[in-house]
């Protein structure tokens, strides 16, 4: 514990963290403020020296750190080091899907549309809420945007029509602004038929290498049935 001391007594938040804490870790601010200075995205294991983390106390700094995390503080990169996320100029924001295969994100803070290109979309389905940082412009002049992480995903069921190409099955569904196929898992079609209408749930969802995948979990109908 003598190490400690050096640079957590510079914490601001020290006594807050005294009466809230028995054993008070680094505030989050003063976490902010030490990944700040620093420049650049910090490794766990750096961070961990830096603050003169015990041992004892990483699970408990683990814990804070995922929670600094979902509420959009701090954010990871591909090497999953650490980044302050208002350094990132990262924008939060639903997407929204086009037919043509590109979509758009539409920023909670109610800011001007970033486009998304069909590439990016490959990442997510319509709906899905994500972190978004601006990567430059596209040919109209419109803000474009890259998918820097998914925070939430909007579809967990999916209506659309069977398809079997190759001895592969995959829906394709009947709301346009979701342009994947979704594949179904071997053996999870329930007895559905080529053609028909169904219920798909989505077991894994898109992301820059795989499509979707699901189970079929209903039929609906034929294609050519009224009201289909």
């Amino acid at each position: 514990m003598k190490k400690k001391n050096n640079i957590r007594l510079q914490d601001p938040f020290l006594e807050r963290e005294r009466e809230q804490y028995e054993h008070p870790l680094p505030s989050r601010e003063f976490i902010l403020q030490i990944l700040a200075e620093q420049g650049g995205p910090v490794a766990d294991e750096e961070l961990l020296d830096i603050l003169r983390i015990e041992r004892d106390e990483e699970d408990l700094f683990s814990r804070r750190l995922r929670a600094m995390e979902r509420d959009g503080q701090i954010m990871r990169n591909r090497k999953r080091a650490i980044c302050v996320a208002e350094k990132l100029d990262l924008v939060k924001g639903k997407v929204q899907g086009h037919p043509d295969g590109f979509g758009f994100l539409i920023p909670e803070d109610g800011s001007a549309d970033m486009f998304l290109s069909e590439k990016e979309m490959h990442k997510v389905l319509h709906g899905d809420v994500v972190m978004v940082r601006q990567s430059g412009v596209d040919r109209r002049g419109r803000p474009e945007g890259k998918i820097v992480e998914v925070l939430e995903r909007g579809n967990n069921r999916v209506v659309g029509r069977l398809y079997e190409e190759h001895g592969i099955q995959f829906l394709v569904a009947e709301n346009r602004r979701i342009t994947q196929d979704i594949l179904v898992a071997p053996g999870e079609a329930g007895g559905a038929k080529p053609g028909q209408v169904v219920v798909l749930e989505i077991l894994q969802h898109p992301d820059k290498h795989a499509q979707p995948i699901g189970r079929i979990v209903e039929i609906l109908g034929n294609y050519a049935d009224p009201g289909m």
